[in-house]
């Protein structure tokens, strides 16, 4: 057994972790710290673990926290924990940090798109995709976990990309997330009478995941450019991507589909679908599985559409923070996360 904690466990992606963490057989949680929750049963925030987990909140510090811990998951807001996760290592802790702040190896990138300065320049991190970082992972101390769009799209894109199937300047990502990626606290957007019976864009130009969508496809591509568009859509739980490219080389929707099958082979959480099939929110919705599928070409215009789901709170999140740690760890990589998802 190992000694895990999570800090910042009052919202969503954090009761996720927790809910994870208390079912791995392999995990014992030592810490849940949360300010606003201090000294209360989790399930206070976490109804759902009345029963699963007997853990009460803690205002502990980032120190004591480290010195206890075998693996601590930092799940706090972004400019957050660039202050507390130099202090976890120092304490010889592994660490799994789900906010911005690590994922750009050029920092002054991130500085750009989250208007601050970055405290903590010079600690670096592996980006958290198993898919395409799974030796670096292995062997870090820190394990920047992907956003929910980043993960679609990169792994949507990745095998076209790097087969050259695709043109890289002239790649849009069209992605759309259930309410609860917007986190725990109450916003005037997100609530039931504005967000229901919507579907509303955001940022269209300049979102902060698109240079980290570019900065991983790169790695196949350097010329890569993506116009990323997110939407909000009146679900609950669930994030799809429909992702538009022109072909750079004829190939059959078959010939694409088999690059894809030939890319995740052996992979335990992408599922290739057949040419046609599209992927379904309610058949991720619950699990760690990301569907790839369509495969369609247009041939008049010569354009290929790929669409990727996920859980945007668990393999866009929670369940991709834990499938970073059994790899870590040196756990199977699957260990805590097999369940299949929620149908209907």
């Amino acid at each position: 057994m190992v000694n895990v904690s999570v800090i910042g466990a009052s919202g969503f992606t954090g009761g996720e972790l927790l809910r994870l963490l208390a079912l791995h057989p392999e995990a014992e949680i030592v810490y849940a710290t949360s300010r606003r929750y201090a000294d209360t049963p989790v399930s206070g925030a976490h109804p759902n673990l009345r029963n699963v987990l007997d853990t009460v909140f803690t205002d502990s510090s980032a120190d004591e926290v480290g010195k206890k811990s075998d693996m601590v998951f930092t799940a706090t807001p972004h400019r957050v924990s660039m202050k507390i996760v130099p202090r976890l290592l120092e304490t010889g802790t592994k660490v799994v940090d789900l906010s911005g702040d690590f994922r750009f190896s050029d920092k002054s990138v991130y500085e750009k798109y989250y208007d601050t300065v970055h405290e903590s320049p010079d600690t670096e991190a592996v980006y958290g995709l198993p898919e395409l970082h799974r030796s670096e992972i292995k062997k870090a101390g820190l394990v920047a976990n992907p956003g929910c769009y980043p993960t679609t799209c990169i792994l949507g894109l990745a095998p076209a990309v790097k087969a050259g199937l695709v043109d890289p300047e002239r790649i849009t990502a069209d992605s759309k997330s259930g309410v609860s990626g917007a986190g725990a606290s109450p916003k005037s957007s997100t609530q039931f009478c504005m967000a229901n019976e919507s579907v509303t864009a955001y940022s269209p130009t300049g979102h902060r995941h698109m240079p980290e969508i570019e900065e991983e496809l790169r790695v196949f591509d350097p010329g890569v450019q993506v116009s990323f568009v997110p939407h909000l859509v009146p679900v609950n739980r669930g994030l799809t991507s429909t992702l538009h490219c022109y072909l750079k080389k004829a190939a059959s929707e078959e010939e694409v589909r088999a690059v894809y099958s030939d890319f995740y082979q052996g992979e335990p959480f992408v599922r290739v679908l057949d040419v046609g099939e599209v992927p379904k929110l309610s058949a991720v919705r619950g699990s760690n599985y990301l569907d790839i599928g369509c495969f369609k070409i247009d041939e008049e215009r010569n354009r290929l559409i790929i669409v990727s789901a996920c859980d945007n709170l668990i393999k866009g999140a929670a369940g991709q923070a834990v499938q970073n740690m059994n790899i870590m760890l040196g756990f199977d990589e699957t260990t805590g996360l097999s369940a299949a998802g929620l149908q209907p």
